[in-house]
């Protein structure tokens, strides 16, 4: 069966799916997504997703066209359509349609879109290696636009070195990785990931298992950290709506600690899988 797709306010198969070439997504990257994960056909952490889907969109000047309530039928929908039992919902928002122009135009709907990803969420994570590269992105990556370029770019390189993904590095530290959270674990048990600001993504996995994390009694401190003190750590991983919480076991050759997955990143995946079950909607 085709996957069925939502394109401004239609639900059609994906073969049949289609936007302007003049939109301000396509021609500007002018636009902000959403990735909402899917645990037995539930959608998890939705409203944290929607709640910054509006802070993005306030950040480029752009409105929230459908309320909260919209976007929960819309997603429940596709989820029902393509039978999702576990995965993850995109959702994109653009500026919309207009003559090629730098300014932003005036009184143009926006364009929406929604899809659907099958993927294994719960799976057992043996851990990825990473290596750093430059952060090249612009200095706004709280907001979570479609600009994705650098990131690809970062990914690539890693895949070339036959790794899983890159840490990117500015002024000396790590900011996260090309789509997920960076963090430390250091011997003293102590979590370590860099502290809010523009300069990352503000992410709601992060924001979810540092407040288990804290309610598990890990001792947390936000602040950036280096690559050498990565390799240095008991443990370090990763967050984000489709890998949770994930081991990193490598970086930039130097196994982490045995190399394998440790006691606190296994702990803290599990409890928020279970926890996500439970909240999930």
């Amino acid at each position: 069966m085709a996957r069925v797709v939502y394109v401004n306010d239609i639900y059609v198969p994906e073969e049949e799916a289609k936007i302007s070439i003049f939109d301000r997504g396509f021609l500007f990257a002018d636009g902000v997504y959403e990735v909402t994960a899917v645990l037995d056909r539930k959608l998890v952490d939705f409203e944290e997703h929607i709640s910054r889907l509006e802070r993005s969109l306030t950040e480029l000047d752009m409105t929230m066209t459908k309320s909260k309530d919209e976007l929960l039928k819309i997603h429940r929908e596709l989820v029902k359509k393509n039978n999702l039992s576990e995965g993850a919902i995109y959702l994109q928002v653009t500026r919309g349609s207009a003559d090629r122009d730098f300014a932003f135009p005036k009184d143009v709907p926006q364009s929406m879109i929604l899809f659907t990803q099958e993927r294994p969420l719960t799976s057992v994570k043996p851990g990825i290696r990473v290596i750093s590269v430059p952060d090249i992105r612009w200095g706004r990556r709280d907001i979570k636009t479609i600009q994705l370029l650098a990131p690809s770019m970062a990914k690539m390189i890693a895949v070339r070195e036959g790794k899983d993904d890159s840490w990117m590095v500015e002024d000396g530290y790590v900011t996260e990785g090309t789509s997920n959270n960076a963090y430390i674990v250091t011997k003293e048990s102590k979590i370590i990931t860099r502290n809010l600001s523009n300069s990352i993504l503000h992410g709601i996995t992060r924001a979810s298992v540092l407040r288990l994390a804290s309610e598990l009694g890990m001792e947390i401190e936000e602040r950036p950290f280096t690559i050498a003190e990565a390799q240095e750590a008991t443990e370090a991983f990763i967050t984000s709506a489709t890998t949770f919480v994930c081991p990193v076991v490598e970086i930039d050759g130097v196994a982490i600690s045995t190399g394998k997955s440790g006691p606190v990143v296994h702990r803290l995946n599990e409890v928020y899988i279970e926890e996500s079950r439970k909240a999930a909607i």
